[in-house]
């Protein structure tokens, strides 16, 4: 059984090679082979690229009985390291608004364990970068408030960062605000900047914030050079953020000139 499940997997898998180059009809001939195996074709190896293939190839309305399978699974496919890929396809091909309702729905409800997945943290990232711009706030929102911590987690810190980048200027503020903590109180910062993955995110940091918010952070990045220089991360972490306060310096005295120039 086994050697005849795995030569109907790889007789799928050649077929399939040629779907963009025959016609709907015989698209839809092909597909119908995949009914009531798709999630075992999700997970393995060769048959997701066949998933994905039919997801990226096929109309939506030829393929809903593929689609309708990864319903109330979505964070379960999120999680696996070939659902996570089709699930990004189902986010870029699948217009349906009620397909996206309910797969972004799934999503927004588990964000933040998904953020600290192996797999679903790219899922996340994948709609930071190309969702819609309520879906890009919805997850920052609710990732406000744990931002130091995710900082610190080695896959959230990936998606801190594409917050971001891809935040608007407004929730940029809120998130260097929770990292630089108040006036009395810079632990958050000096924490992030000792630490393995959230030093990356204060250098994201440094690349993507606004003039006002840089002065600010270096300011408070200067005062503690030394003291990182006594921790294991801390000689790469020093070299790094020296070399952009200095272009950051330089950046804040380019500025300074041009004004008092104009």
């Amino acid at each position: 059984m086994a050697i005849i499940a795995e030569w109907h997997r790889f007789h799928i898998s050649m077929n399939f090679q040629a779907i963009e180059m025959v016609d709907l009809d015989q698209q839809t001939k092909m597909v119908a082979e995949l009914d009531g195996h798709v999630m075992r074709c999700v997970r393995d190896q060769n048959g997701n690229h066949v998933i994905q293939k039919c997801i990226e190839c096929i109309p939506q309305d030829a393929i809903q009985f593929i689609v309708s399978t990864f319903y109330d699974q979505v964070v379960t496919l999120s999680t696996h390291p070939y659902g996570c890929r089709v699930i990004q396809r189902v986010l870029e091909h699948c217009h349906n608004p009620e397909t996206q309702n309910i797969v972004m729905n799934e999503i927004l409800q588990t964000v933040c364990m998904l953020a600290q997945d192996q797999y679903g943290n790219y899922v996340v990232q994948h709609v930071l970068e190309h969702g819609k711009p309520e879906e890009r706030t919805s997850i920052i929102s609710k990732l406000t408030g744990q931002i130091v911590q995710m900082s610190q987690q080695k896959f959230a810190s990936n998606v801190v960062e594409k917050c971001l980048s891809f935040g608007t200027p407004e929730e940029r503020q809120t998130l260097v605000n929770e990292m630089i903590g108040t006036t009395d109180e810079n632990e958050p910062l000096q924490a992030m900047m000792k630490d393995q993955f959230a030093n990356y995110v204060v250098q994201k940091v440094l690349e993507t914030c606004d003039d006002q918010q840089l002065e600010l952070i270096l300011n408070r990045i200067k005062v503690h050079l030394n003291a990182l220089k006594k921790y294991t991360y801390g000689k790469h972490i020093v070299a790094r953020v020296e070399k952009l306060v200095a272009a950051g310096e330089r950046r804040i005295s380019f500025l300074a000139s041009y004004s008092a120039a104009a």
